[in-house]
């Protein structure tokens, strides 16, 4: 009996480990990080997610601001980057199976109104160390304990209205974020955070307004973009979810997800010929994923549809 469960103890760890390693392959990607001065970033945390795996890992940038991630698969990545007292980056790469794309460069911009000392430092590692490993409660009495012994440490209300979100406190979460607005009115993070807190609640129309207060001309993240676009796009409001997808793609021409949409919204607006463009540029990029052939399809069923319409007009 005791082989048979030392047998299955190994198949169980056998298991975790092919889990964890779901994400590998033969791609490879490597960037640097830099500050706004162009300045190399040590020690910045990159924490890379591949979607198609739902698993991922994390690595750091050496004293020249470099990292690096080999043997990876191909895919969409999602990649965080993060250091205390500069903003957090998020980017979304695409990857074909052996790929090894150009160095990625990526610029953090330091929190305005935040000053970092050692102290600090050290008690944001903390704090944002429970919060990954989902200690909400715990993290949110850190953050507190950071805002009392500094106050003017205002952006940390991010933190803790994370945390609230977390824990599905939305009203706390949204005093939480409104604080950092009374510093900074236009904080992006903050202004969609709200918006987020509301839809969760299900106030979608108090969301949008909050959604409505982001001045997408001073977005710079697609990530950020496509997530507004998706938003908008859920709701029906197709003729806002196409200013974000293509202002997504705009600074990331190979995001596929935000083609896709892309694609999608045109459908919804009824701009077939634009739809059917915008699903071959994608098929140009993938032709061989489950979606691709869900976009096949949809371009038969469009070019279906448009010969179904002229024929009816020549009828009439």
């Amino acid at each position: 009996m005791k082989k048979i469960i030392g047998f299955l103890g190994l198949l169980s760890l056998l298991s975790l480990i092919l889990l964890a390693q779901a994400y590998r392959g033969r791609s490879k990607l490597m960037g640097f990080v830099y500050d706004e001065q162009g300045r190399p970033l040590e020690g910045v945390e990159v924490k890379l997610y591949s979607v198609k795996a739902d698993s991922g890992f994390t690595t750091k940038t050496d004293k020249k601001g470099e990292w690096k991630a080999f043997w990876i698969r191909g895919g969409r990545w999602d990649i965080d980057f993060y250091k205390p007292g500069y903003e957090v980056k998020k980017i979304s790469v695409y990857l074909r199976e052996g790929e090894r794309k150009p160095p990625i460069e990526i610029k953090l911009k330091k929190i305005k109104g935040l000053v970092i000392t050692p102290e600090l430092e050290g008690l944001l590692v903390e704090g944002n160390k429970l919060f990954k490993e989902g200690k909400y409660q715990e993290a949110l009495e850190k953050f507190q304990g950071i805002i009392k012994q500094f106050p003017e440490a205002y952006p940390i209300y991010l933190n803790i209205g994370n945390c609230y979100f977390k824990m599905n406190q939305y009203d706390k979460a949204i005093e939480a974020y409104k604080k950092v607005l009374e510093k900074d009115p236009n904080n992006v993070r903050a202004l969609i955070s709200i918006g987020n807190a509301y839809l969760n609640m299900g106030k979608t129309e108090e969301a949008m307004k909050w959604y409505g207060k982001v001045q997408m001309d001073k977005i710079d993240d697609p990530t950020v973009l496509y997530n507004l676009g998706t938003i908008y796009y859920n709701n029906g409001k197709y003729d806002l979810a196409l200013k974000y997808y293509e202002k997504c793609l705009e600074l990331n021409p190979k995001d596929l997800d935000a083609l896709y949409q892309l694609g999608l919204t045109y459908t919804a607006l009824m701009q077939f010929d634009k739809a059917v463009e915008t699903f071959k540029k994608y098929l140009e990029v993938d032709s061989e994923s489950e979606r691709a052939q869900t976009v096949r399809e949809t371009i038969k069923y469009i070019e279906d549809t448009i010969k179904e319409e002229k024929q009816l007009k020549k009828q009439k």
